[in-house]
């Protein structure tokens, strides 16, 4: 398997995760779709695998160790190394785009909110960075939002100033700050780290009235799991074009 590219996929049976990995799979790459729920994550490989997509299911909630440790342990031990780590799942629990008041927040909501999207992440990642050092050129994916950049959110003008999602926006915040970071201790690696926004997409989390397909929403995902050498590092995009911070 040494030349084959391994992409392990968060939150994959479904939505975003799932298009990234037909994506993904449509390019060569052996794709692990990483499900909460093995029945579930199966059906989703096995759609993949009709597709003609190397897809497998890797059982893995995200907010549990043993299950991060034990898929870190059978990646390991059937392909020996990782290529490309999309950290995809993620909640919403906040509702309503415009009526939340931040003081409403509750301290239940905004712990959750943390340990799936900035907690977990940061576990997942952590626990797969020796196999993406055995790469020959890792790529580390964050699925962030564009709600979590903190210039837009404090600019009047902007298209997301009115959107105060307190608990959401700020766990993107947070998971741009663990990019950042990663992204500087990496340097000097072939490892390249990265913020994606896929934009506002038709998905559980996303709505009805959103304006992109998860065709085009997985496509940001892509290009950054499949970036060359000379591409960049450290930064916040959203088809190919950054983000301010």
């Amino acid at each position: 398997m040494s030349g084959v590219n391994i992409a392990l996929i968060t939150g994959a049976n479904k939505g975003l995760g799932l298009e990234t990995g037909r994506q993904l799979g449509k390019l060569g790459y052996t794709v692990l779709l990483g499900s909460r729920d093995a029945l579930k994550g199966e059906v989703a490989a096995r759609q993949l695998r009709d597709d003609g997509v190397d897809a497998r299911v890797m059982k893995l909630d995200v907010t549990k160790q043993a299950d991060i440790d034990a898929a870190a342990v059978q990646i390991e031990s059937e392909f020996g190394k990782l290529d490309v780590l999309v950290n995809n799942a993620g909640v919403m629990i906040e509702k309503g785009w415009t009526k939340n008041t931040t003081s409403e927040t509750t301290m239940e909501n905004l712990r959750a909110t943390f340990e799936a999207n900035v907690f977990a992440v940061f576990a997942v990642t952590k626990a797969m960075l020796p196999l993406l050092l055995k790469s020959e050129a890792g790529r580390i994916v964050n699925v962030s939002s564009i709600l979590g950049s903190v210039s837009l959110q404090a600019t009047k003008d902007s298209p997301t100033y009115s959107t105060k999602l307190f608990a959401y926006n700020a766990s993107k915040a947070a998971l741009n700050m663990l990019t950042i970071s990663l992204a500087h201790e990496l340097r000097n690696t072939k490892i390249k780290v990265n913020s994606a926004h896929p934009g506002w997409v038709k998905t559980d989390l996303g709505g009805s009235a959103a304006p992109m397909s998860v065709v085009d929403g997985a496509k940001t995902e892509v290009q950054l799991a499949t970036l060359g050498e000379d591409g960049p590092t450290g930064g916040f995009f959203h088809t190919g074009k950054e983000i301010p911070w």
